[in-house]
């Protein structure tokens, strides 16, 4: 059908009722159309408030988080410094340097002693490092979600650098925070077995054999009750 007989159809019209209907509809569609486009805008105006407060609330999140790690270095300060004196017998303290790069937390340790300052692995034979490395796992598996992370606990060789009278020191101290944190430990060292008589609830001696096989007692007579 061509445009004049568009302009000159033979249709009848549509009845003035029929027209009033379509008109009440239109005029329905538009008033819908205005409410979706005014509920549009207002979403739209919050996003952008959102968006504005988006680095106020960055910055204070910054802030708290600082803060938070701030306050669990001076605890892990606290506590490691008790430990190292308890150990050692020296009056040295554990102090930190604390800095954020490329966004994450850098922690550098160092003793201090008579306001000096001492490098952790200067002078003490390696022995402050072992403290601390007892120390540093201890306080991350106690801030583990016990669900996910059974409060298991196995340290290697951690008195490697202590001197033999020393021993017994920092398995107390590993026997009492295993006990207050609810810690199931195994410790394995080369020092004689009667460093830990006082403070192990089992201790095993390995022996190699002369055909290089490995033999495991189990030494019940040198585990005694602690005070």
């Amino acid at each position: 059908m061509s445009t004049p007989d568009l302009l000159f159809s033979n249709a009848p019209p549509p009845s003035p009722q029929a027209a009033r209907n379509r008109l009440i509809e239109l005029a329905a569609m538009q008033k819908t159309h205005r409410r979706e486009l005014e509920t549009a805008r207002l979403k739209q105006e919050k996003v952008r408030e959102e968006l504005a407060l988006a680095p106020k609330v960055e910055e204070a999140l910054k802030r708290l988080s600082d803060q938070l790690f701030a306050d669990l270095l001076d605890i892990l300060e606290e506590k490691l410094s008790v430990a190292l004196r308890e150990v050692l017998e020296q009056p040295i303290r554990l102090c930190t340097e604390r800095d954020f790069k490329r966004g994450a937390a850098c922690i550098d340790f160092y003793i201090e002693r008579d306001g000096q300052h001492e490098h952790i692995m200067r002078g003490q034979g390696g022995s402050v490092v072992n403290i601390l490395s007892v120390g540093l796992r201890m306080f991350a598996l106690a801030n583990l979600p016990p669900q996910q992370h059974r409060r298991f606990l196995l340290l290697d060789e951690p008195d490697c650098w202590l001197q033999p009278e020393l021993v017994p020191r920092l398995i107390k101290l590993i026997h009492d925070a295993s006990n207050a944190l609810g810690f199931q430990t195994l410790l394995i060292s080369h020092h004689d077995v009667s460093a830990f008589e006082r403070y192990a609830d089992r201790i095993y001696a390995f022996s190699p054999n002369p055909d290089g096989t490995v033999r495991v007692e189990k030494r019940p007579d040198l585990v005694q009750q602690a005070d």
